[in-house]
């Protein structure tokens, strides 16, 4: 047996290769594009080679590259795979005068079997019956005569190659007139073969072959049959074996066959007889010898326990098999096999390169595939990326246990046929084997798409309440900005709360259905057409497969959404399917649309407990409860966490709520800068914290907090930052957020001081609305401006022996913000706020969101309506009375060494940049020696 191995290949067959080599002990050597640099393939090998270059000219189909890393390696064998160079005579003789076997036939065999022509006449040669047809014809006009003789429908061939090219029906001389230089020019073109000729042409034919696998002394055995029918544009879809609905003499008859035109030219390795199988006569012919192993070769080894890359390990080194018992092996059960690709079948099934954002295939089955989560499909190469093969005792039992695995299949971020492949094995034709060659062409498949025509203004693909539970590691909850019409929007179609929806921003898409769904539009309105009929927002609208959705710029708010029934099929990402462009994550492949997108719904037959469907029927908003969106905005906030005295001067305050805030255009979903009134600080600077009096040491930041970056404020949306060192006066309430989401550049806000109190029962009519959306008069309704609120500390502890100083800060009603000590660097009073989590956990406070720490401060995160403010804070103060004497506390720790570049080009860039926009000089600047 060999020692080192080289394939020459990629995709699923390379990976499966290597683990074959691995399993006998032998050496592996993968080669790769420049694509394929971190391929699974070149992962799971021994050893990789670059092959330097992108197309496979310059790389799988480069002999010359191939030899030198097999040389550079010391490979002693080649392993060719299919496709590529496999069947090609040169490489195999090329692999003979560098003394490296050659994993397949001889290139006498490969040489004479790849020309169609040269085949048929061995085929005949060996008494394997043939359809009548000619040898090479050299003009169309003999082309014409013997067509006359056979009579139409013909096909008309191209010698050399194969996968379909240049293979062509033809119904009449017309059609055969138009198609013979056609014909030819693609065989020069593609196989440096002009050569063409005729065979009859067989009404539903069947496409069944036989694998055989022989020594190359004359010794050839069959291992089953594969029935290959189901092909679209002559390329094969599903396959398995055996054969249905096949009568046993006839079965006998093809591998007989098979075996002899094997014996007839001594053949060696593995290679597949196909046949042409007339259902109708009960007649096969000879069809075409593909001297490789084929794609489909995993259903013949689930049958049979064999792997048939080892047999040929073993006879292109020269060991011995036990032919007796490969003679006699009997196929045990049924194999299907589908082929998975990276095709839309929306756009005719042109190929689809991008990243896949999300590959889970279910357990307990064979899969070969080369891709998983994150990895990126190249444009330069055949586009399948799995194959699906089940086993079980019989066909029918295959058949469900097929059906069942596709529908826990999941793959996204790209376009596939998954969905095409689950239609094809569902169909009764296929269960009942009334299939063909070319039934594929007319089937009627009707995707669960949403096409992107035109993509619109930073649309995206939302859920509510977007992903919760990651802001103590700065992982924003995205979501939607108007989250109060995007529940709206899935009350409407009926869908369960949790339902994928859209966000489009100032200017809609144009969306064409290819299945029929309901959808309803809400939030800021713009013409929306559907065809050519103009729909209404805020009700339920029926769209039928074919109808394209036209959705324009918004006439007054800033954001509009689209609920489809259902919701929309997208992966989940820590926990939610919301899109964060900016860590390119969650959604539709991790970003906004884009031009030819297909967006999946959700599919009603393939629904799990991931994607729940919908729970109501759907029904039109009440009239009463359409918000009004308009360019000037009354906002309710709570004061809070960062007021006068401490931070800013008490008539800075008053000044804040008096006046009219613009929205700057530099705002968007991280957040809302605003400009008005800068602002009067009671402080010279922020000390420790920074030169700026707007610094703090560190703050866990609310979502809806208006933030004060130096002089200028910013309302902190859905995707913004977590944490940083700025304070913040006021902070949103939860039930207003809805309109940041609304505003645009040049809209004017008016905030307004509310209680918690006032603050939670805004939060219930909003609820309370929602859930009665149909029904309820209006309930929403802007509320008297608190009075004397103008405090932001709701509780404050002073310094004792054991215990620093306490300070609990109102961030909004939905936030409490914790700080220990003052304003300085005290990695001690990290320890406090590690240890003050672990006791909230231990006490498991009802209520209790989240809890995300600081250096010097944690914030709580808590639902308003579980438990109040006040009886929080209360919890609060006992649990640090508990805490005790933290001087011994030990917590779990590690070290991690990581590398550090002070003086980066990109690090010296930003220094630059701030120097130029915020601050010329301090401690750190400009130059970071002093800290280091």
């Amino acid at each position: 047996m060999f020692k080192t191995v080289l394939i020459a290949n990629r995709g699923e067959i390379a990976v499966r290769a290597i683990r074959t080599l691995k399993k006998l002990g032998i050496t592996s050597v993968a080669v790769y594009s420049d694509s394929d640099r971190y391929a699974q393939h070149v992962q799971d090998a021994d050893i990789a080679i670059a092959l330097e270059g992108l197309k496979p000219a310059d790389t799988y189909l480069s002999i010359e590259k191939l030899i030198q890393a097999a040389q550079q390696t010391g490979a002693e064998a080649i392993f060719p795979g299919y496709g590529f160079l496999s069947e090609s005579a040169d490489f195999s003789h090329a692999c003979e005068e560098n003394n490296i076997a050659f994993m397949g036939p001889t290139a006498e065999q490969i040489l004479e079997f790849g020309l169609k022509h040269r085949a048929r006449e061995l085929a005949a040669a060996a008494n394997v019956p043939m359809t009548p047809g000619t040898g090479l014809l050299d003009s169309l006009e003999e082309a014409l005569s013997a067509a006359e003789r056979i009579g139409y429908p013909i096909m008309l061939k191209s010698t050399a190659g194969g996968g379909g090219i240049g293979l062509t029906r033809c119904d009449s001389p017309q059609a055969l007139t138009e198609a013979y230089e056609s014909v030819k020019r693609l065989g020069e073109q593609f196989f440096k073969d002009a050569g063409v000729f005729i065979e009859c042409f067989i009404d539903q034919a069947r496409h069944v072959e036989v694998q055989i696998f022989g020594d190359g002394k004359g010794q050839v055995v069959a291992f089953g049959e594969r029935d290959c029918s189901l092909q679209r544009r002559n390329q094969k879809v599903v396959e398995e074996t055996p054969a249905a609905n096949l009568p046993e003499a006839t079965r006998k008859k093809l591998h007989q066959a098979a075996v002899e035109l094997g014996r007839s030219v001594n053949y060696r390795s593995a290679g597949t007889v196909e046949f042409i199988y007339d259902a109708k006569r009960d007649e096969f012919y000879f069809l075409e010898v593909n001297t490789r192993l084929q794609v489909e070769h995993p259903v013949t080894e689930m049958v049979t326990g064999l792997d048939l890359i080892e047999c040929m390990l073993k006879v292109a080194a020269g060991d011995a098999l036990d032919w007796d018992y490969l003679s006699n092996i009997q196929p045990q059960g049924a194999a299907i096999e589908v082929r998975i690709y990276a095709e839309d079948p929306v756009k005719n099934f042109q190929p689809s390169p991008g990243v896949l954002t999300d590959v889970s295939f279910p357990e307990g089955i064979r899969v070969d595939t080369w891709v998983k989560t994150g990895t990126e499909i190249s444009q330069y190469f055949d586009p399948m990326i799995a194959k699906i093969i089940v086993h079980a005792e019989d066909r029918a039992t295959a058949i469900e246990k097929l059906k069942t695995v596709l529908a826990e299949t999941r793959l996204n971020g790209i376009s596939t046929n998954l969905d095409y492949a689950r239609a094809i094995v569902s169909d009764q034709r296929f269960e009942s084997m009334q299939i063909w060659t070319r039934m594929l062409d007319d089937f009627d498949y009707s995707p669960k798409v949403i096409e992107v025509i035109q993509a619109g203004t930073l649309s995206s693909i939302q859920d509510y309440p977007g992903r919760t539970g990651y802001w103590n590691i700065g992982v924003p909850p995205s979501g939607p900005m108007d989250d109060y019409a995007f529940q709206l929007a899935n009350r409407i179609v009926g869908n369960d709360a949790k339902a994928a929806g859209f966000e489009f921003t100032l200017v809609g898409p144009s969306l064409k259905f290819h299945a029929d769904t309901t959808i309803a539009l809400t939030g800021a309105s713009c013409t929306a057409v559907l065809d050519d009929q103009l729909i209404a927002f805020w009700q339920p609208i029926k769209v039928k497969a074919g109808q394209t959705l036209k959705i324009g710029q918004v006439a007054s708010g800033c954001r509009t959404y689209l609920a489809v029934r259902n919701g929309l099929d997208v992966p989940l990402y820590l926990g939610s399917r919301s899109t964060f462009a900016l860590g390119n994550f969650g959604g539709h492949a991790g970003r906004t649309l884009r031009v030819g997108d297909m967006i999946k719904m959700v599919d009603a037959e393939l629904a799990s407990a991931e994607l729940p469907l919908a729970i109501d029927e759907p029904q039109a908003l009440s009239k009463d409860l359409i918000p009004e969106y308009s360019n000037e905005w009354e906002i309710a906030v709570l004061y809070g966490p960062h007021g006068a005295p401490d931070f800013f001067k008490p008539e800075y305050v008053e000044e804040f709520f008096a006046s009219e805030w613009t929205v700057h255009f530099n705002s968007n979903r991280l957040g809302v800068r605003l400009s008005g009134p800068t602002p009067s600080w009671a402080r010279e600077n922020g000390g420790e914290a920074g030169l700026h009096p707007s610094n703090v040491h560190d703050c866990e930041y609310a979502i809806g907090a208006i933030n004060f970056t130096g002089d200028f404020p910013v309302i902190l949306a859905k995707d913004g930052p977590s944490l940083g060192g700025f304070v913040c006066p006021v902070t949103i309430a939860k039930a207003e957020l809805w309109k940041v989401g609304q505003l645009k550049a040049d809209d004017k806000i008016r905030f307004y001081p509310i209680t918690v109190e006032q603050a939670n029962e805004l939060e219930r009519k909003q609820i309370e609305s929602i859930r009665n959306f149909a029904t309820a008069a209006k309930v929403i309704e802007t509320i008297e401006p608190a009075q004397d609120v103008f405090t932001t500390i709701l509780a404050q502890r002073e310094q004792t022996e054991l215990s620093p100083k306490t300070v609990y800060r109102q961030a909004g009603d939905s936030y409490i913000l914790l700080e220990y000590g003052e304003n300085v660097l005290d990695l001690a009073l990290r320890l406090r706020v590690h240890q003050l989590i672990q006791m909230i956990r231990a006490a498991n406070l009802a209520g209790v969101l989240e809890l995300s720490p600081g250096v010097r401060s944690l914030q709580i995160k808590y639902d308003g309506l579980v438990i109040a403010q006040a009886e929080l804070i209360q919890q609060l103060l006992k649990l640090e009375e508990q805490m005790g004497d933290l001087s011994q506390l030990k917590i779990p720790s590690r070290i991690v060494h990581l590398p550090m570049a002070f003086e980066d080009s990109a690090t010296l860039g930003a220094v630059e940049r701030y120097q130029e926009s915020v601050c010329a000089k301090a401690p750190w600047l400009p130059n970071n020696e002093i800290g280091r």
